[in-house]
């Protein structure tokens, strides 16, 4: 079996790994139910991939995620550390002998499950009740309507975990104690390079990591995601270094995420510590991991990605949530049942490992290894009146800072496309799929010197603790619709079912603008003499070679992308 490993450094990046989890058990759920339609029962996708099957001390079976998941001490709100399936009451301390003054206790109260959270809570009980279990609670009474979870989500989420709707095993949440500085604080990518090595908070990350890992009978790779705004990109450059020197044949897909609401510095100091930061970040992250997916635009809502949503930029529950459904989508082939030479689906094509997809867009010409993540949510028909524009034109980047129209005859290209609709609510083959993308690419002025496609007709559902986000021209399937309801401004997963979705990796020098803004502020705020930046870089840890190092690192990657490119110092 081809496993993969997923992990989650960060708030942001748990927010979208929670979103990312309940789409994986929302699927699970469908491809049981006899009602269900009929492509979630039949998705051809191995969930074993991403899962562990596992027993609790009274037998009990369990299904968790491969997840190693980090976050700040507190993070996790109403959930214990030890997850929900394995949560064994702890002993009773033993009365203290060797002190004989008064003692005092100091309890902080635990955080309130939610209406969502408490719904859960009560159809595990009423399961267990259903079985025979004679030892849960008898006093399950009054159901929550599924209307008063979302408003209760809307207004209330302030944890990833107050959304979550998956078990998880005690090795995959580990949190970061004992630090003496609050959230606000831990902002910068030295503090986190210092937490990770202080005490034996690395070894711990690597012990977790080490638990999955060893259990897998042949691992696929590692698909990391971080929240690089602060100081959990120093953590998760450790971890990765880690990683490399212990699994040195094991990629990492790493996916650099940033919510919206972390983008815009208030201050002169302020501006220059992100900047530097983010170069700093950058180039530590990627010289890590086969391919990095920078992720994070400044506004959403006002992005062409946002066309068919309502998306509250403040709200890191509605932007991860489209963040996830993006990787959700272009992780798919990588857990699609292969195929052989001779053989056809109905349902899938275009399976391919995360290891073949990174050579794919990394290529042996150009050993790039910095990719665009495009997104159309939800992807518009391929056929009828609302196509307005063709497959790859309803494709927009959820990277920042990339190029438009760009002419790049070297470009490479892995698309995924799932739950696609032809004319009207017909759900279109995969012979339909494919030949409209084929189409598609017969008429862009300049083509890809290699796409590859891989095409699902399971679309993405839309579970219960998703956000309201969808606009009133988005139907029950996904469809758009001729003309707005009228009676709502934004749509749930009350009234949106599933969507379908197309999602692209694209290695192309669109990604230039990104990395030349990197490099031009490390040498502007970071290496050029009386830069004002050099002490800060020194409180961070790193000395002059270092950072001069950095400098060199990302302008080889700028130079490998445009060899007739100048020195950006040159025009400084």
């Amino acid at each position: 079996m081809r496993e993969i490993v997923t992990i989650q450094v960060g708030d942001f990046a748990n927010f979208i790994g929670s979103h990312f989890w309940n789409f994986q058990d929302e699927l699970l759920g469908l491809a049981e139910d006899s009602q269900a339609d009929v492509v979630f029962r039949n998705q051809c996708l191995n969930m074993d991939l991403l899962y562990r099957t596992g027993e609790t001390q009274q037998g009990i079976l369990t299904y968790t995620p491969r997840l190693v998941s980090i976050g700040f001490q507190g993070s996790l709100g109403s959930m214990s550390s030890r997850g929900t399936l394995y949560n064994e009451k702890q002993p009773a301390p033993s009365d203290v002998v060797t002190w004989s003054g008064n003692l005092s206790s100091q309890v902080s109260e635990p955080q309130k499950k939610n209406l969502f959270l408490q719904s859960l809570y009560k159809e595990e009980e009423k399961f267990h009740m259903m079985n025979g279990n004679t030892s849960v609670r008898h006093d399950i009474h009054s159901d929550i309507s599924d209307k008063d979870i979302v408003e209760c989500l809307e207004n209330e989420v302030q944890y990833w975990t107050d959304f979550s709707k998956v078990h998880y095993h005690p090795r995959s949440l580990y949190e970061l104690s004992g630090l003496w500085v609050d959230v606000q604080q831990f902002n910068n990518f030295g503090i986190g390079r210092d937490a990770f090595s202080d005490s034996l908070r690395g070894e711990e990350m690597n012990e977790s990591l080490r638990f999955f890992i060893e259990e897998c009978d042949h691992i696929q790779g590692i698909q990391f995601v971080v929240d690089d705004s602060g100081g959990f990109s120093g953590v998760a450059a450790e971890f990765l270094e880690n990683i490399a020197d212990e699994y040195t044949n094991t990629p990492v897909l790493l996916y650099s995420v940033r919510d919206p609401g972390q983008i815009n510095p208030s201050s002169q100091r302020r501006t220059v510590c992100q900047n530097l930061h983010d170069a700093i970040s950058f180039s530590r992250l990627s010289s890590f991991c086969k391919l990095i997916v920078p992720v994070g635009l400044p506004s959403l809502c006002k992005s062409k990605v946002g066309r068919f949503l309502c998306i509250d930029n403040g709200k890191p529950y509605h932007t991860s949530a489209v963040y996830a459904s993006a990787i959700h989508s272009i992780s798919l082939p990588f857990r699609m049942e292969p195929l052989g030479p001779t053989d056809e689906s109905l349902y899938v094509s275009g399976a391919v490992d995360m290891n073949g997809a990174i050579q794919m867009l990394g290529g042996q010409a150009r050993q790039n290894i910095v990719t665009i993540l495009d997104v159309a949510m939800p992807a518009p028909p391929l056929t009828g009146t609302q196509a307005e524009q063709s497959v790859l034109e309803n494709l927009h980047p959820l990277t920042p800072e990339t190029s438009e129209d760009v002419e790049d005859l070297q470009a490479v290209e892995s698309l995924t496309i799932h739950g696609a609709h032809g004319s009207g609510s017909h759900r279109a083959s995969v012979s339909e799929v494919k030949e409209a993308v084929q189409a598609a690419y017969e008429h862009v002025v300049t083509r890809p010197r290699f796409s590859h496609l891989s095409v699902a007709s399971c679309p993405l559902p839309i579970p219960l603790p998703f956000p309201s986000i969808f606009a009133n021209l988005v139907g029950k399937h996904g469809e758009l619709l001729g003309s707005p309801i009228s009676s709502c401004t934004s749509r749930g997963s009350v009234d949106v079912h599933s969507i379908p979705m197309s999602a692209r990796l694209r290695s192309s020098t669109a990604i230039l603008p990104f990395l030349e803004h990197r490099l031009r502020n490390l040498q502007r705020f970071g290496i050029q003499r009386g830069a004002l930046g050099n002490e800060l870089l020194r409180s961070w840890g790193f000395g002059k070679d270092e950072v001069e190092d950095i400098g060199e690192a990302l302008s080889k990657m700028v130079m490998t992308l445009d060899p007739h490119s100048e020195e950006c110092s040159d025009s400084d």
